[in-house]
């Protein structure tokens, strides 16, 4: 009777994306920031950002950082070095000054992307690629 309608408990923030900790827009952090889950930028950061989950830097977020996070989507600015894991997203309001490392680069049409990049792989690359052989006609 009062045990047969209970609700599956909810899903952890960093399971469905949602950020556990927000720096709001009137925000001003100096220093290391480091967290086992998400984290999205509103206001301001300088120094070190390590995050094992998601980072987002919204539109009124600017940063100036060393960053690394599993996941880096910049709505706002970053001047720093950054290293997403597995993706980096700019979108078009997005702007990132420095290098970067990642998986996988995405810019949307208006965001901008001003340094140097290099991706990450698991694939070896050849040590010789052969030209394709011309087929006997």
């Amino acid at each position: 009777m009062f045990g047969t309608n209970k609700k599956p408990p909810a899903a952890a923030p960093t399971m469905n994306g949602k950020p556990e900790t927000v720096i709001g827009a009137n925000t001003r952090f100096v220093g290391t920031l480091t967290s086992d889950g998400n984290i999205r930028v509103d206001g301001s950061v300088e120094g070190d950002v390590e995050v094992l989950g998601n980072l987002i830097i919204g539109e009124t977020g600017r940063v100036i950082a060393t960053v690394k996070a599993q996941n880096v989507h910049v709505s706002g600015a970053v001047k720093g070095e950054i290293t997403a894991v597995e993706q980096l997203e700019i979108s078009p309001t997005g702007k990132v000054w420095g290098d970067i490392t990642t998986a996988a680069l995405h810019i949307e049409p208006g965001g901008l992307f001003r340094g140097q990049s290099s991706m990450t792989t698991n694939i070896d690359e050849p040590l010789l690629l052969e030209a394709p052989r011309p087929s006997e006609s």
